[in-house]
């Protein structure tokens, strides 16, 4: 990988800033900071090329779109673990699925979308019938203290027009690196330029899209264990204990979350570190400092998948419409 100059820094700068939704960005980012377009565009497929660019696309607000999310803990048959791991994985709105060290040994993450037959908790029933799970335990974010709020339960949002729709599937890929990237997405789809600026804009003025962005490949050094440090609190104090355990610096992201009658833990800490014994000392200190006992830590042994969840996907409408025509075949039968 070649070193990267001033001038890459500085268009990697802009990039990671609000990347203009005009028909011609390249041309108004290089104005900004005095590159021609060409040079623009050419030092941004070079930084792609080493790795230190991901993509150029939009990023969404999950809850704003109308989705609905969850992380699900399911207990499987040991033996069986891989087969069930794969049969959930199968499902397109499926964006992390790990095998952990207890009880319930398969943790995953899964949306569903606004127009969706089924809804999000008759999907995850669905699963865990086909893939034999021994029972699922859904545990939606009831509030989040620190870290992505992407599971969140979801409030009002304002539903999308079909060009709109068409506008989310189309900028959540990598734009092309052309002077006039948009004309270029418009000819692979029944939308015009105009018409995905302007729906952009909007999806932008209401939230529901965060910012037209590129992602950057973090340089930082990794971190090779994460530990989920689950809590028993009692609910009336747990606003207290989630806004104290979000000021550690080593927690990344607070929740807190329902409890079941096998399962009383309501308060979700992660942490990361050098080693699975780094993170197990991070939450001993935590324990010390709130002086809360009853805990668990709990480790992914083996990640089946984790992937970006891809909004209005035709392959999620595909296993919707499967799914909830064989339902309700077997019930009209």
């Amino acid at each position: 990988m070649q070193d990267i100059d001033q001038r890459d820094r500085e268009l990697l700068g802009a990039l990671q800033g609000e990347i203009p939704l005009v028909s011609t960005p390249f041309a108004v980012l290089g104005q900004m900071i005095d590159m021609s377009e060409k040079e623009v565009i050419k030092r941004t497929e070079r930084l792609k090329r080493d790795g230190l660019i991901k993509q150029i696309a939009a990023q969404f607000d999950t809850r704003s779109l109308g989705y609905r999310s969850c992380l699900v803990a399911a207990r499987v048959n040991p033996d069986r673990i891989d087969d069930v791991a794969g049969a959930i994985s199968a499902h397109p709105g499926v964006t992390q699925n790990y095998r952990r060290n207890h009880e319930l040994n398969l943790w995953f993450t899964i949306a569903v979308a606004p127009s969706s037959r089924l809804g999000l908790d008759r999907t995850i029933e669905i699963l865990g019938e086909e893939a034999e799970c021994d029972y699922v335990r859904p545990l939606p974010t009831l509030k989040t203290y620190k870290g992505s709020s992407e599971h969140e339960l979801h409030g009002d949002f304002t539903t999308l027009t079909q060009g709109e729709i068409e506008t989310v599937r189309l900028l959540q890929r990598d734009i092309p690196l052309q002077p006039r990237p948009f004309e270029a997405l418009s000819r692979t789809a029944g939308i015009g330029a105009d018409e995905i600026l302007s729906s952009a804009r909007m999806l932008l003025q209401r939230g529901q899209m965060r910012k037209f962005t590129a992602a950057i490949a973090s340089r930082k050094p990794g971190f090779s264990a994460s530990a989920m440090g689950v809590w028993v609190v009692p609910q009336e104090k747990a606003d207290e204990y989630g806004v104290q355990m979000s000021q550690n610096r080593a927690v990344s992201h607070c929740y807190l979350r329902p409890v079941y009658d096998d399962w009383p833990y309501n308060l979700y800490t992660i942490v990361h570190g050098r080693s699975v014994d780094e993170c197990e000392s991070i939450i001993n200190d935590l324990a010390i400092d709130t002086g809360l006992s009853e805990k668990q830590a709990l480790y992914p042994t083996r990640e089946y998948k984790k992937a970006k969840l891809t909004f209005f996907s035709p392959e999620a409408e595909e296993w919707e419409s499967a799914h909830a025509s064989a339902r309700e075949a077997t019930a009209a039968s």
